[in-house]
C-alpha cells in the first residue's frame, strides 16, 4: 500500500490500524535544535482523542505518546523523529458479525476491489484513528511555526442545518464541540443527541485559519498552496467538500465584488481592504490570513439497520454496532489544523531550506 507519506521537506509517513498494536508516525526533516517534549505533542493528541465527551465515540484511548528516535534531551537532532501510540480499548469482536459484509460509507468494498484483501477490525488504515499519528507531527510543527508568530486555529461552523452566527475564538476550546458561537451550544448539542438516539449520525462544516502567514509561499501550476491545502484536508477521511475564501459562493458573484483592493503598504507588507481570496493568489500566499472550510459527511457507521451485500454480492441485513462519534466535527478540528501547520511548514522549509536558527 503507497500513500502513506505526505510533505516534500518536512515529510511524515503514518503507519499502523485501528485495532491493531499500535499507530504511529515518522517525521522526516525537521530541523535541528527545536526544543520539545512529550508534553507539546500529547497537548495536541489530548485534544484529537476519543471519549471526551457525550458527543463523541466512547472508545477510551489515553493516547500517550512514546518518542522513539530524533529527539535527545528536548531537543529535535536533524534525525528522522519515530513516534508511537499505543491502541489500548480496541473491541474487535463488534467487527466479526460483519467482517465478509461492505458496511455503506466505508472503504470495505474499494479496499477489496483495490487489494483484495482487508482489515475489517474497525476498518484497519482507513479507520480516522490513523490521524493520531498526523496530530502528532503536527504538534512539532505548530511548534516550530509558533517562533515565526505562525497561528492556525479551527471551529465548528455548522452542524447540520445549524450554522454559528458569532465568532469568539476563545470560546472555541472550552466547549465540547469546537463552537465558536454560545448561543448555538444547545441547540448543536441537541441536534447531535437527536440523531443518535435514532440510530442516526449528522455531518457539518469545519473553519481553519492561519494568521501570520507570510507571502511567498506555495509555487505556480502543480504545486499551488491552496492545491496542498486541498491535498492535505481532503486526505483527512470523510471530507467530502473543500473551499478556500469566498468559496462556493464565488460562483454568483462579480469581479467587481470578489476582487481585493490594495490599499498600501505598512512594514514591508501589503494591506488589502478584504480578503476573499482567502490569503492566496495565484497559488502563493499573498500576506493576508489564510481561511479555509470543508464539509465532513455524518459518520458512516449508524446502528439503524440497512442493507448492504457480501463479498459474493448476496443481499444482507447490516446493523453497526460499536461506538462511533455521531458527528466528526469536533475531533476533527485538530486534525486540520495538524494538516493545515504540515503544508505551511513543508512550504517554509521550501523557501528556506536551512536550519532552525536561521529560519527564526
Amino acid at each position: 500500500m503507497s500513500g502513506n507519506s505526505f510533505g516534500n521537506i518536512f515529510k511524515i509517513t503514518t503507519w499502523g490500524e485501528s485495532h491493531g498494536k499500535a499507530l504511529g508516525v515518522v517525521v522526516d526533516g525537521c530541523p535541528a535544535g527545536l526544543k520539545i517534549s512529550n508534553k507539546d505533542i500529547q497537548l495536541e493528541l489530548d485534544r484529537r482523542k476519543p471519549g471526551q465527551s457525550k458527543y463523541t465515540t466512547q472508545r477510551k484511548e489515553s493516547d500517550k505518546v512514546e518518542i522513539l528516535s530524533g529527539i535527545f534531551n528536548g531537543t529535535t537532532t536533524g534525525t528522522p523523529i519515530s513516534m508511537l501510540i499505543p491502541n489500548a480499548d480496541a473491541i474487535s469482536k463488534s467487527y466479526e458479525n460483519f467482517k465478509d459484509i461492505y458496511r455503506p460509507g466505508h472503504a470495505d468494498l474499494s479496499y477489496d476491489e483495490k487489494y483484495g484483501i482487508r482489515d475489517y477490525r474497525g476498518g484497519g488504515r482507513s479507520s480516522n484513528r490513523e490521524t493520531v499519528g498526523r496530530v502528532a507531527a503536527g504538534a512539532i510543527a505548530k511548534k516550530i511555526l509558533k517562533t515565526m508568530k505562525i497561528k492556525t486555529f479551527g471551529f465548528v461552523s455548522q452542524i447540520g442545518n445549524l450554522k454559528c452566527e458569532k465568532i469568539d475564538v476563545n470560546y472555541i476550546e472550552k466547549n465540547p464541540l469546537r463552537i465558536p458561537d454560545k448561543s448555538k451550544l444547545k441547540d448543536m448539542g441537541d441536534l447531535i443527541d437527536k440523531v443518535r438516539k435514532q440510530g442516526d449520525s449528522i455531518g457539518g462544516i469545519i473553519e481553519v485559519r492561519s494568521l501570520g502567514v507570510p507571502a511567498g509561499l506555495g509555487s505556480p501550476v502543480f504545486e499551488k498552496f491552496d492545491a496542498r491545502l486541498a491535498s492535505a484536508i481532503m486526505g483527512i477521511g470523510g471530507v467530502r467538500g473543500f473551499e478556500i475564501g469566498l468559496g462556493f459562493s464565488i460562483g454568483s458573484m462579480r469581479g467587481s465584488e470578489v476582487n481585493d483592493i490594495m490599499v498600501g503598504k505598512s512594514k514591508g507588507k501589503v494591506k488589502f481592504n478584504s480578503n476573499n481570496a482567502g490569503g492566496i493568489l495565484g497559488g502563493i500566499t499573498n500576506g493576508n490570513d489564510v481561511v479555509l472550510r470543508f464539509a465532513l459527511k455524518p459518520t458512516s457507521s449508524i446502528s439503524q439497520i440497512q442493507k448492504s451485500i457480501n463479498s459474493k454480492g448476496k443481499v444482507k441485513n447490516l446493523q453497526v454496532k460499536g461506538r462511533h462519534d455521531p458527528c466528526l466535527c469536533p475531533r476533527a478540528v485538530p486534525i486540520a489544523e495538524a494538516m493545515v501547520n504540515l503544508v505551511l511548514l513543508d512550504c517554509i522549509l521550501e523557501n528556506k531550506l536551512t536550519t532552525l536558527k536561521k529560519i527564526i
